[in-house]
């Protein structure tokens, strides 16, 4: 068993990252931190190392326990890193699940049922009479006059 793996290929063996590419992606665009360090995906990684990982809103924290090779079955991830994210992180996390946020940028897509029950309920509230404006058009004005064609 070696006492040093790279912190991709660690990274996808202990599920933090789907697959292997992803983490190597995630290394790359300065995402992975070991201590405070940004990490390079061939930098090496060994028991006792704190690293970093920023998934947007939560930057997790993991201590490495143990090294492996191969990717794991879920139950045994706690044998080979510890989570020791700050509870601060994981209300930030919580939070944002209730509030109902949609990782969805402004434009992109259509909006669901929840959002458009929500868009005609404030459409009706803030119509046209409540602005003081009036929007009914008198079409008598059309009929009084002359046909110019």
């Amino acid at each position: 068993m070696p006492s040093e793996i790279r912190i991709d290929k660690w990274l996808w063996a202990v599920r933090i990252f789907k697959t292997r590419t992803i983490a190597t992606e995630a290394c790359k665009k300065g995402r992975v931190f070991i201590g405070d360090t940004p990490a390079k995906p061939a930098r090496t990684v060994k028991p006792g190392d704190v690293i970093k990982v920023r998934k947007p809103p939560v930057t997790y924290s993991f201590r490495v326990e143990a090294i492996t090779q191969n990717r794991l079955g879920a139950k045994l991830v706690p044998e080979y890193m510890t989570n020791i994210t700050p509870p601060s992180e994981l209300h930030l996390l919580e939070v944002v699940k209730l509030s109902g946020f949609i990782d969805r940028r402004k434009g992109l897509g259509r909006p669901t049922k929840r959002e458009g029950r929500d868009l005609q309920r404030f459409t009706e509230q803030a119509g046209a009479d409540s602005m003081g404006w009036d929007f009914d058009f008198d079409d008598d004005f059309l009929l009084d006059e002359p046909d110019t064609l």
